[in-house]
């Protein structure tokens, strides 16, 4: 297979993994009847973000670089701070 299909393949892979993540949260709000960002969200951002950033890079691309590279800053701190406010939850009833 030729590199350059393989690096369609790749993305197109980071598009449809960053595309699941809104089916995911907008599937999730319907559930509780309320809009949520459930923990799939974030993790589909960031394996999306992580593959369409290798893409980027591949095509020699800046505008797509930069972009997919200060979201995946946002991705990883949102996932900290809720494992962040997780750990503190589980503390409290502890106590």
């Amino acid at each position: 297979m030729k590199t350059e299909v393989i690096w369609l393949i790749i993305g197109f892979t980071g598009q449809l993994l960053f595309s699941l993540r809104f089916l995911v949260q907008w599937w999730k709000s319907e559930r509780q009847k309320r809009s949520v960002i459930p923990m799939e969200f974030w993790y589909f951002s960031l394996a999306g973000g992580v593959t369409l950033l290798s893409y980027a890079i591949y095509r020699l691309d800046p505008v797509f670089i930069v972009g997919q590279f200060a979201g995946l800053f946002i991705y990883m701190r949102n996932l900290y701070l809720i494992k962040k406010y997780e750990q503190q939850a589980s503390e409290i009833q502890a106590n």
